[in-house]
């Protein structure tokens, strides 16, 4: 059975700081990419962070580059999303994404983060 568990969020003050988990387990994650995505009351689900398989390669959306990065541990089939700077416009509850070497796309239940003062 495959499993995306985020952990981690919360309610943090505008230039707090927070860190995502998404424990990984079901499928090969060390094969696998991952993303982080985020949705907003009232908009799209938007892509915020990637990472390869290996960790080689990342990358971010431009609203968030510079104070997050993404991160992973294959021994602990873990990926992370290090979260700091927080604005108010960052809350969102916020999803693990994989995509597996088949082609396979998971999801996990999503981790609220509240960023207010």
């Amino acid at each position: 059975q495959v499993q995306l568990v985020e952990s981690g969020g919360g309610l943090v003050q505008p230039g707090g700081s927070l860190r995502l988990s998404c424990a990984a387990s079901g499928f090969t994650f060390s094969s696998s990419t991952m993303r982080w995505y985020r949705q907003a009351p009232g908009k799209e689900r938007e892509l915020v962070a990637h990472i390869t398989s290996t960790g080689g390669y990342s990358n971010y959306a431009d609203s968030v580059k510079g104070r997050f990065t993404i991160s992973r541990d294959n021994a602990k089939n873990t990926v992370y999303l290090q979260m700091n700077s927080l604005k108010p416009e960052d809350t969102a509850v916020y999803y693990c994404y994989a995509l597996d070497a088949r082609g396979v796309r998971y999801w996990g239940q999503g981790t609220q983060v509240t960023v207010s003062s």
